[in-house]
């Protein structure tokens, strides 16, 4: 996982900037990647699908706790646009549990980080020193993760 703070006031346009910045923090990339709504375009879907990624993308904003009705069945139509075969992949059984996984994975971070921490808002001014206080956010969420597991 990595972290990261734009300017951009959506996601639209940071999913492969975000790969990049993942692959520069880790030293590798994911294998996997689950993203919400808000990175889902066809321009992201096709940029993930000439990686070696696996990427599991929602094609629509998601109620809480709604789950996604059941796969079509059939082959896909050889007309289907990339965002259908986004679709048909997390409807299906599998692409579905994979997905699920992202609301035990990645919404508690942040749940943790702005409720437990108390973190509602950056301190600093400047791109540079929100970036780093971001990092520092997230490094130390990352620490007390390690700490009450070593316990």
């Amino acid at each position: 996982m990595g972290h990261a703070v734009t300017q951009e006031t959506n996601d639209k346009k940071q999913l492969m900037p975000m790969i990049t910045t993942i692959e520069q923090q880790s030293g590798d990339l994911p294998s996997q990647l689950l993203a919400d709504a808000g990175y889902c375009s066809d321009a992201n879907l096709t940029a993930i699908a000439d990686t070696r990624i696996d990427a599991y993308i929602s094609t629509r904003k998601q109620k809480h706790g709604e789950r996604p009705g059941p796969c079509p069945r059939g082959p896909l139509p050889t007309h289907a646009t990339i965002l259908d075969r986004m679709s048909r992949k997390l409807h299906a059984k599998a692409g579905a549990a994979i997905y699920a996984a992202r609301k035990g994975m990645v919404e508690p971070v942040i749940g943790q980080i702005k409720q437990a921490r108390g973190f509602r808002q950056f301190l600093l001014r400047g791109f540079e020193q929100v970036q780093g206080e971001w990092s520092l956010v997230c490094t130390t969420h990352n620490i007390l993760k390690l700490y009450r597991l070593s316990l």
